[in-house]
């Protein structure tokens, strides 16, 4: 899997975690925003981007693998940060290897099952190809927003997409539940929150209802739904969520509990 790294060594870590279909090029813009603030590991998922040569096989696997990128670049903790599928990865992270998560901050994580499932699934085998086609795929990258600057990038990952990536992923991401670890301790109720479950207003109602459903599920936590927003805050809005991450790492920093700008 490749994993790159930017930003001071004495920084905090920041584990990104992208979205199906992209690569961790999707995390330049909130980069540019954070500069020299965090120390950012980025590593291309399994079948995305640089690791495209190997097909994303499960989950859990995906997860095995950044356990160990965690374990070697930051042994005592990072705050990790997903979006969409990479959300559902650091869910997972937390629930599995909690004392490698500082803080998790979930954005736009599928968290509620769809009507039929398999029926998604054929047709997403079946239209495969139109990945490769350069049409669609523009149409796809508006649908996330995908600035201009970052376009070239988003066609290339999207050409080189196997079938295989496509359905695994689109599956594991279809059938995620929150794992039993995502819930604290009732003891640990009154420590400061280690999680943000981040949606936007504008998402479809599976990805409101799976926010509520993650926060409602581990005590502690903060829910946070940001107005006017789609599902791609990321790239939609990264000031924002530079925004976000810089006062929740403050609020560590100063031991007071997190904050965000939106109350």
């Amino acid at each position: 899997m490749q994993v790159l790294e930017s930003g001071p060594a004495d920084a905090p870590p920041l584990l990104l975690l992208h979205g199906g279909g992209v690569a961790g090029w999707m995390w330049q813009p909130l980069l540019e925003r954070l500069g020299n603030r965090v120390r950012a590991i980025v590593p291309d998922l399994p079948g995305h981007g640089g690791s495209a040569s190997t097909d994303y096989a499960s989950h859990e696997g995906a997860a095995d693998a950044l356990e160990r990128v965690l374990e070697e670049r930051a042994p005592g903790g990072a705050t990790v940060l997903g979006f969409s599928l990479g959300a559902q990865l650091a869910v997972l992270l937390t629930a599995r290897r909690p004392e490698l998560v500082t803080d998790a901050v979930v954005v736009s994580a599928q968290a509620k099952s769809i009507a039929m499932p398999q029926v998604t699934l054929a047709m997403l085998a079946a239209a495969a190809p139109l990945a490769k086609w350069r049409r669609f795929a523009r149409l796809q990258a508006k649908e996330l927003f995908v600035p201009d600057e970052l376009l070239a990038d988003y066609l290339e990952g999207s050409a080189a997409i196997s079938r295989a990536t496509l359905v695994a992923s689109v599956g594991e991401n279809l059938r995620f539940r929150v794992p039993e670890g995502w819930a604290r301790a009732p003891e640990a109720a009154d420590a400061p929150p280690t999680a943000l479950v981040v949606v936007g207003s504008e998402e479809r109602a599976v990805m409101r209802d799976s926010a509520t459903v993650l926060h409602g599920s581990r005590a502690g936590s903060e829910l946070l739904r940001v107005d006017g927003v789609g599902h791609g805050l990321p790239l939609q809005q990264p000031g924002l969520l530079a925004l976000i991450l810089e006062q929740r790492l403050a609020a560590r920093d100063g031991g007071s509990g997190p904050a965000h700008p939106l109350g």
